[in-house]
């Protein structure tokens, strides 16, 4: 069974990027366009990770994370990606619930092997 992953970006590009390269390695990928289609996809489906952009109208990244942590539910991991570069940015990812935090461009190999270590497995 494959393991089931959320990618939420409102860049429809960046979705199809992220989406091929993890489809490709063999992960079950949706798609959500910010975090209140985020927050209700969560609330349907069981995901084993989410993958989660900063800037998105209607609820940016922190707060679908820190919204989806207040939840009485099963919780996945997350990993932020974002071009925001400062370390506050990073901290701002953390305090909200990201297990990860990330720059884009993500390299495929690298996006990979983080989603896997975040799985449970190996890079």
């Amino acid at each position: 069974m494959s393991r089931h992953i959320l990618v939420v970006d409102d860049a429809a590009t960046v979705r199809l990027y992220h989406r091929s390269i993890l489809e490709a390695a063999g992960f079950a990928v949706d798609e959500a366009v910010n975090g209140i289609e985020a927050l209700e996809k969560a609330f349907s489906t069981a995901y084993d990770l989410y993958l989660v952009d900063v800037n998105m109208p209607k609820l940016d990244g922190y707060g679908f994370l820190r919204e989806l942590r207040r939840q009485d539910m099963p919780q996945a991991p997350a990993l932020m990606i974002s071009t925001e570069a400062g370390s506050h940015d990073r901290s701002a990812a953390l305090i909200a619930g990201a297990n990860l935090y990330f720059l884009k461009p993500t390299r495929p190999d690298e996006l990979v092997a983080y989603c896997s270590l975040l799985l449970g497995g190996s890079a």
